[in-house]
């Protein structure tokens, strides 16, 4: 029995305080999903991902990030990348589709997914990670940044902004619309309303600048968007003649009204669902 009401308190706290995360077997699978409330680390057994060779009009970012990857994954140095641009070029499925191309040779390698919502926790996965004798890709899609939103903060202990900084198996791919993470006008206004200036959005703007690699991705011309739809037919034995998939995709291009990767998908998925072919 505790008769001292000091540690009566200290007994009650250390019941209701969580028992610390252990760590998942990473073994396991080659992908999870960080999740909070409670802390967690869920497998992905299967990647929703396309082969490296079919994502077509990339080929620099392609080849930058492969590099970046590849160092990472043998131990080497490697930098964070942003991959910004044009929505749905590709930007998430390259990162997918080279972890898994990486990942075939390098079998330590794995891929983690956080969410945008859950980067103040993002100190507590790294913790998790440090000094695992596994190499993490984390993956944060779709980041960007409001006027009051403050996660931008948390992300700074993955881009070497904390006093422990990165840790060594650790590198951070995130993907955005946006080159600095937030919007344009919104620079702008706080740039023409700021006592000084430079000063007003110089915070948010200096996270961009701490990936290592900006890999820029563009809208893709008629050529390219044909070739992706032409790639897919072939990797997945849907037949088609040229003049019919050209004339069928510009007319499912229109009735979209853009031209991207994600359309091409999006027009391959619904002619191999006429063919009868599954994917």
């Amino acid at each position: 029995m505790i008769d001292d009401p000091m540690d009566r308190i200290a007994a009650a706290l250390e019941r209701m305080s969580p028992a610390p995360l252990a760590a998942p077997d990473f073994d396991a699978a080659t992908a999870f999903v960080w999740h909070t409330n409670p802390d967690r680390l869920g497998a992905v057994h299967k990647v929703a991902k396309v082969d490296l060779h079919l994502l077509v009009g990339v080929d620099r970012s392609r080849e930058t990030l492969l590099a970046n990857t590849r160092q990472f994954a043998a131990g080497l140095p490697a930098n964070n990348a942003l991959l910004w641009g044009a929505r749905g070029m590709g930007k998430s499925s390259l990162v997918k589709a080279i972890h898994a191309d990486v990942q075939s040779q390098h079998e330590g390698l794995r891929l983690i997914e956080l969410q945008r919502e859950d980067l103040p926790s993002v100190g507590r996965l790294l913790n998790l990670l440090r000094g695992d004798a596994h190499r993490f890709v984390l993956f944060c899609d779709d980041l960007s940044f409001g006027h009051d939103d403050s996660h931008y903060k948390s992300l700074k202990a993955v881009l070497d902004g904390s006093i422990e900084g990165r840790p060594d198996n650790v590198v951070l791919y995130a993907t955005s619309n946006r080159r600095h993470l937030m919007p344009r006008d919104m620079i702008e206004n706080e740039r023409g309303s700021a006592i000084n200036p430079s000063e007003a959005v110089e915070e948010k703007v200096s996270l961009s600048d701490r990936f290592g690699l900006w890999l820029g991705f563009h809208p893709c011309d008629q050529a390219q968007y044909l070739s992706m739809i032409r790639g897919y037919c072939d990797a997945h034995g849907v037949e088609i003649a040229d003049e019919t998939l050209t004339a069928d995709a510009i007319e499912w291009q229109a009735t979209r009204g853009s031209r991207s990767g994600r359309v091409a998908w999006q027009y391959f998925v619904d002619l191999a669902g006429r063919k009868g072919v599954q994917i």
